[in-house]
């Protein structure tokens, strides 16, 4: 193998690192994810509290019950676009690895490198599915709020 100059060094180190604006942009996605996810634990734990302190009416323990149904729900959806937002991020690193290497080494990677590509991608389209869920089931347990404000009159 025969070296290479600086050169010819930085357009291979130019290429490689291109794939770094993808990381960047889910990053922000994990932290927006995490953020609801650690969000939706406190309230959950909030409304199991309110629900063990007993005085309740009967209506609104059935309220709370129903909220903690859909707090579960939501964070089973939301691990699991907090996982593939995680697989997009690896994949990418993956990704701009490969691409150095081949490029370095002049190796012919195509094939896998789109794979790769294509399961960093396939990883960033499920994880904004299950986002778009998790707002639909977030709405949802408003709505149970205000059915309940709208049954029990003005206080």
């Amino acid at each position: 193998m025969k070296e290479l100059s600086l050169t010819q060094l930085v357009p291979i180190l130019q290429l490689a690192v291109g794939p770094v604006i993808l990381i960047s942009g889910v990053g922000l996605l994990l932290l927006t994810l995490t953020n609801r996810f650690g969000r939706m634990i406190d309230r959950s734990r909030a409304i199991i509290r309110e629900i063990s302190e007993g005085n309740q009416a009967p209506v609104v323990v059935a309220n709370l019950n129903d909220q903690v149904q859909i707090l579960h729900r939501r964070a089973g959806i939301l691990r699991l676009s907090i996982t593939l937002a995680a697989v997009t991020v690896l994949s990418v690193g993956v990704l701009i690895l490969g691409l150095f290497v081949a490029a370095f080494w002049h190796v012919e990677l195509v094939g896998v490198l789109v794979a790769i590509f294509c399961v960093a991608i396939l990883g960033l389209i499920g994880s904004m599915i299950a986002f778009i869920a998790d707002m639909n089931l977030s709405l949802r347990a408003a709505q149970l709020d205000w059915k309940l404000i709208e049954k029990s009159g003005p206080q």
